[in-house]
């Protein structure tokens, strides 16, 4: 009680004269840059460009961006004729090939492209079935065209980012 007191007559005193109490509120983390290469994505290429800009417009802790000349890039995208599949080495960190076999089977190139993206953004599997559901993958009919994830993924992908998690390797296929 005594310590409240006398806080509250130090910050009447300080005020009286002319200085004010100032707490900084804390500063954003500015988001995790993540350089992609999609030049062996052949054919692919502005898909996956496509995929990139669609994560890019709904999450904020990280950016995926073309890797720029001389760079390293942590994602590197294939195309192959097989199913789309995606390995990850740690969050953030891996490879994705854009299997012709989906694309020949009628699925939407852009939903491919960002689910395969949301796999190295941490984000396994879920075989819901509903197209509202990104990481539904090939659970969701032929017909589904939303490339966008829902809320959910989004804030996970969010949260991944806004830490030091970390997310075991692995390898996740579309079929």
């Amino acid at each position: 009680m005594l310590l409240r007191r006398i806080a509250a007559a130090l910050v009447a005193v300080l005020a009286i004269g002319g200085f004010q109490a100032v707490t900084a509120a804390p500063a954003a983390a500015a988001p995790r840059t993540l350089y992609y290469d999609a030049s062996q994505a052949q054919e692919f290429k502005s898909v996956v460009d496509q995929g990139a800009q669609i994560w890019n417009s709904r999450v904020t802790n990280v950016r995926l961006l073309p890797v720029p000349a001389g760079s390293t890039p942590n994602i590197r995208v294939y195309a192959d004729n097989g199913w789309p599949r995606a390995q990850t080495t740690s969050l953030g960190n891996g490879r994705w090939y854009m299997g012709r076999q989906a694309v020949n089977q009628g699925y939407y190139q852009p939903r491919i492209a960002a689910h395969e993206f949301g796999h190295l953004l941490g984000l396994p599997d879920r075989r819901t079935g509903l197209c509202t559901d990104l990481m539904s993958g090939s659970s969701a009919p032929v017909s589904c065209t939303n490339a966008y994830p829902s809320a959910t993924e989004a804030s996970t992908v969010n949260r991944n980012f806004a830490t030091t998690a970390s997310v075991p390797a692995g390898t996740f296929i579309w079929s």
